[in-house]
């Protein structure tokens, strides 16, 4: 056996046909000379970082993260800072961090991405003792994950976020102040804050466009829109990724501190946590071995996907 010690982390739910996925992972892992992989299941309890902690403690070299949003996180707080790389095998909807990846929904592409053998160590942010690795949001951006309804993704996918933020456009904006690096607070009037170290969103959109997943520093959107006209403007700026998006301050920063007037909803990497007033965020630089697809130097983490799927064909 030729291939690193494996296990996979999986949620149930989001795995259509368990015993379908089982076949593929561990044939393509034994056709390569890989060993057998462990499987992990997560729990309503533990979605995900307890199985990966003792993955790890079983042996395992990689670890596939295979779920939605929470079971990635989860997966990613538990393996930031060691030498276990993570391998993403998106499920039910996919997640961010493969829609990052160029992965979409299907695990076979994921799969090919671990054999082919990039690897690129990543920075990570962090808020309290949990990770994130795509973005960190208050406001809008959570508000429309929160009205968005898992019957509604399964039927249409990422098209169904467009329904969960139609029902807050013209909800109130905040009262916020928002401290970089230890500077002085910069008072805001903003509907959402975006912290980023990759850019992209559900469906490919790049909101962060200068995102690098490596550079010690983490993106700062702050959006502003204050009725339709500008959630247009905005919007069609980003579609067409323009340099100068109306509506919207960015800034890089190790240290992001943002403190609302009001609990606000919040998400990391596309997973709601509890509402709060204040979130208080910083990096960890190149704290997570990520399985990447090849070249794995390239800014963007999705170079060159199309051409991985089309191999992954033959899984």
């Amino acid at each position: 056996m030729t291939g690193p010690r494996s296990a996979v982390v999986f949620n149930p739910v989001k795995v259509a046909d368990l015993d379908h996925l089982k076949r593929v992972v561990g044939g393509s892992l034994a056709k390569a000379g890989w060993p057998v992989p462990r499987w992990y299941e997560t729990t309503a309890e533990d979605p995900g970082r307890g199985q990966a902690k003792q993955a790890m403690a079983d042996g395992a070299e990689l670890v596939f993260a295979c779920g939605g949003d929470g079971t990635v996180t989860a997966v990613v707080t538990a393996l930031a800072g060691t030498k276990v790389a993570l391998a993403v095998l998106p499920a039910g909807t996919g997640n961010l961090l493969a829609a990052n990846l160029g992965l979409g929904s299907d695990p076979a592409t994921g799969l090919q991405v671990v054999l082919e053998g990039g690897r690129r160590r990543i920075d990570v942010g962090m808020l309290d003792d949990r990770c994130f690795v795509v973005m960190a949001g208050m406001g809008f951006d959570a508000q429309m994950l929160e009205g968005t309804s898992e019957t509604a993704k399964k039927h249409i996918g990422w098209l169904a976020y467009l329904g969960g933020g139609a029902k807050h456009l013209m909800d109130r904006p905040m009262r916020a102040r928002i401290r970089l690096d230890g500077g002085a607070p910069m008072p805001r009037r903003p509907r959402a804050v975006i912290v980023g170290n990759v850019g992209r969103l559900q469906g490919g959109v790049r909101l962060l466009s200068k995102a690098e997943p490596d550079d010690g520093r983490l993106n700062v959107a702050i959006l502003s829109p204050a009725n339709l006209a500008h959630w247009a403007a905005l919007t069609w700026a980003v579609l067409r990724r323009q340099d100068r998006v109306p509506l919207m301050e960015t800034y890089t920063a190790s240290r992001v501190e943002i403190y609302s007037n009001r609990a606000q909803a919040r998400q990391l990497d596309g997973d709601l946590i509890a509402p709060g007033k204040v979130m208080k965020i910083h990096v960890r630089p190149k704290a997570l071995l990520l399985c990447v697809p090849q070249p794995d130097a390239d800014p963007d983490l999705a170079y060159d996907a199309d051409a991985v799927a089309d191999r992954a064909e033959n899984l």
